[in-house]
């Protein structure tokens, strides 16, 4: 896939993300998407950090937005090769001190079909 095409897919995650936009977010994914994250292991221990699907992923993320109101993800580093998209954030949350994170995505007909996050 074209580099550009991959990086925008990241853009549009991180805007849909921001903006709170559930199923626009959700848009960018496979039906059967996957997703790694330590913070599944903490907050649904039973996932062992990895949910399947698109039904997964929406309840996964309300719960991140119900638990941290004011969750944003400040933009950095997009990278893309391949059918590979990297990127770089920094996570806000009021009262939490910036934490940088990177996620990575693979990509298959324009879809995310498995997506893995890294805590800084």
């Amino acid at each position: 896939m074209d580099p550009i095409a991959l990086q925008h897919i990241a853009f549009r995650w991180i805007e849909a993300f921001n903006a709170r936009e559930l199923e626009r977010l959700l848009d960018l994914y496979a039906d059967d998407a996957q997703h790694y994250s330590p913070k599944l292991k903490v907050h649904q221990p039973e996932t062992n950090g990895l949910v399947k699907g698109r039904d997964a992923l929406r309840q996964w993320w309300r719960g991140a937005y119900e638990r941290l109101p004011s969750l944003y993800y400040k933009p950095g580093t997009f990278t893309a090769n391949g059918d590979r998209v990297f990127i770089e954030y920094t996570r806000q949350v009021d009262g939490e001190p910036d934490m940088l994170i990177a996620e990575v995505f693979d990509v298959k007909d324009g879809k995310i079909v498995f997506s893995r996050v890294y805590h800084g």
